[in-house]
């Protein structure tokens, strides 16, 4: 019974994978969308989001086995800088002219977002490969 659960166990991790990737290809599309975006309802200019992933752990044997991954949260990135870009005319220049531009780089995230699709697509290919070993082990049963 050993082989079923590491069966299910496996399919249980790339289900959390496709399920964090898929959170993450959408906060870049949002990242994205917003690339341009000077005012937000708060009144600032739009600020990178970053998606924090976490392993889950389950007890083994051994000790802690990683079986899958989660979403730990989604921040908004701090760390890269936000552009000040001369624009005199523009309605959120401030006094000198200047607009604060987001943080976002759309190269980086476009980059960012092909990584997240390969991701996603490996974890859907595993899942795939479960679902096939699973149903020959049952065609095996009958």
């Amino acid at each position: 019974m050993g082989g079923i659960s590491h069966l299910f166990s496996g399919m249980r991790a790339s289900s959390s994978g496709l399920a964090a990737e898929r959170l993450r290809m959408d906060v870049i599309a949002r990242n994205l969308a917003n690339a341009e975006t000077t005012h937000t309802p708060e009144g600032v200019p739009y600020r990178r989001q970053v998606v924090w992933f976490e392993s889950m752990l389950e007890r083994a044997e051994g000790g802690p086995e990683v079986v899958g991954v989660k979403v730990r949260g989604v921040q908004p990135d701090m760390v890269s800088p936000m552009e000040k870009v001369l624009n005199p005319g523009h309605p959120d220049a401030d006094a000198s002219g200047y607009v604060t531009m987001p943080n976002v780089n759309t190269t980086h995230e476009m980059v960012d977002l092909i990584s997240a699709s390969r991701a996603y697509e490996a974890n859907l290919s595993a899942q795939e490969s479960f679902v096939s070993m699973a149903e020959r082990a049952l065609r095996m049963l009958q």
